[in-house]
């Protein structure tokens, strides 16, 4: 690896990429991998740290998911944590056992101030716990540094080794001091000088592409989302003239988005970006006609959306490259990093089509993620009113409509989400609220307007707190705003007859519905 980069081996972690999120908050580069991945594989990476990932299992189980003790021999520091951290010890020689007390939530941990782990930590602090098992003994040669009223072992190390055991979640927002036992890890354990920074990463990456491309003509999907704007400005800056966006109109954008996003990128706005607007509408009305299943959905819109960008690259001539806004947390729910489940395929990642006609498909975004996105397109110049836009999702309405979609289930939930992010705006709610959006559910009841019986869909109404969009808390809006927007879209939406809010954090859920 060219930069200095700390790895994460995953073990099936519920916050791997949360993991990797916070080192990356400590201006250190960071990947996610499965811990299949092979010792030879790791020393060729040569690594300045690794961290190991919660997950589900017990270490001491036959068919649990382990490593070779090399790992822990290659002089490189291993921090693990909770699973990590029992299986560290278990293959070390400790020993890990069931508890009998099982931790989960909020524990108050005291930690030795004398470990370099938990340097300017407090000496009680607040931490998060989520473990059935716990070490019973730790393995010869560590010390404990920290426990609670009911675990004797919540973090061991062998300062000489450079090994450390955490038996609590350090990633989580929850555990106070967590970003500080992290830093302290990667930037003093680690030695990482803290250069992962997004001047240097627009420069960087800027010359990259321009070594890449050469002369060639480069084709950017552009769909007026922060990941494809900052993609297409980036791509901008480094060819000029060689880049032609294509933005397609798929029929599932937001109430008069399409017209908004050519007003910004066309040719009347503020960027020469060679902008090419396609309206398929029909063309994926017709594609997704009888799908229902969330996947297949994504992964026609996925496809689709490749073949409409090759029929233009035909029309362009000798078009190389396809350009796509692809960032980091894509990539991973769409289990092609680390070890934990499909989560569910993005339509630029998992749904791609097996055979695409470009010599080479571009994703200049694809290791960062959300929040390091903003910072790439301030540094590139990009209006703060647009890098900090509401997110989108690539496959649009098509996963906001459970069920078949069909023109008149996106004329509904338009209609219904245009009213939402109005009253929204209207009570001066917009700025606190990370993402909010109307869902059309494939729910139809009765219900009674104008003293007659209806059948009619139900609207779910969707708002979330988040930082890093890998976790998120569903937002307290007041009642009497949540009252006016289920009067206005009942009222002024045919087809619906009820609204619902939905209160589901992530996890368990997702922010989208499909």
């Amino acid at each position: 690896m060219n930069r200095e980069t700390v790895i994460v081996l995953d073990f099936g972690g519920q916050y791997n990429q949360l993991v990797a999120r916070r080192v990356r908050e400590c201006n250190v580069y960071c990947e996610i991998y499965s811990y299949k991945t092979g010792i030879e594989k790791i020393k060729e990476m040569n690594p300045r740290g690794i961290i190991l990932t919660g997950g589900p299992n017990s270490c001491y189980e036959e068919d649990s998911p382990t490593y070779t003790k090399e790992l822990f021999e290659l002089g490189i520091p291993v921090l693990g944590l909770c699973y990590g951290a029992q299986l560290m010890q278990h293959i070390l020689g400790g020993k890990v056992e069931r508890a009998e007390v099982r931790e989960y939530g909020k524990t108050e941990v005291f930690v030795d101030t004398t470990s370099e782990l938990f340097s300017n930590v407090s000496p009680t602090t607040t931490c998060w716990m989520s473990h059935f098992d716990y070490i019973s003994q730790t393995a010869p040669g560590f010390r404990v540094t920290a426990h609670t009223a009911d675990c004797p072992v919540a973090a061991a190390e062998n300062a000489n080794l450079q090994l450390y055991a955490i038996q609590f979640h350090p990633e989580v927002l929850h555990t106070k001091e967590g970003t500080k036992m992290l830093y302290n890890f990667v930037r003093s354990v680690c030695g990482c000088a803290g250069d992962w920074k997004m001047d240097s990463f627009v420069e960087q990456s800027v010359r990259a592409i321009r070594e890449k491309v050469g002369d060639g003509k480069v084709l950017c999907a552009l769909s007026g989302g922060v990941d494809s704007s900052v993609a297409a400005v980036l791509l901008s800056k480094a060819v000029g003239d060689q880049l032609t966006c294509v933005f397609v109109d798929q029929g599932l954008l937001r109430k008069n988005e399409g017209d908004e996003v050519e007003a910004v990128f066309g040719p009347e706005g503020n960027y020469d970006l060679n902008f090419i607007r396609v309206n398929a509408q029909e063309r994926f009305y017709q594609k997704l006609a009888g799908v229902s299943e969330p996947e297949a959905k994504r992964k026609i819109i996925g496809e689709e959306f490749i073949r409409v960008f090759e029929e233009e690259a035909k029309k362009i001539g000798a078009v190389d490259f396809l350009v796509q806004g692809t960032i980091y947390p894509d990539v991973v729910e769409s289990g092609l990093g680390g070890e934990s489940a499909v989560i569910k395929s993005h339509h630029n990642v998992g749904g791609l089509p097996d055979y695409v006609d470009f010599k080479e498909i571009i994703e200049p975004l694809r290791d960062l993620f959300k929040d390091e996105v903003r910072k790439a397109g301030l540094e590139l110049g990009i209006p703060e009113y647009l890098v900090y836009r509401q997110p989108f999702p690539g496959p649009g309405l098509g996963i906001r409509i459970i069920g078949e979609v069909t023109a008149e289930k996106v004329r509904i939930v338009q209609d219904a989400d245009a009213i939402y992010r109005e009253e929204i705006a209207k009570a001066g709610l917009d700025q606190e609220i990370n993402q909010y959006f109307a869902a059309l559910t494939n729910m139809r009841s009765v219900g009674v307007m104008g003293d007659e019986r209806t059948y009619d869909y139900a609207v779910a109404l969707r708002a979330v707190k988040t930082i890093d969009f890998m976790t998120a808390e569903a937002a307290e809006i007041p009642f009497e705003v949540l009252n006016r927007v289920m009067n206005r879209i009942i009222n002024e939406v045919k087809g619906v007859n009820r609204v619902m809010y939905d209160l589901t954090s992530k996890p368990p859920g997702t922010i989208e519905f499909e």
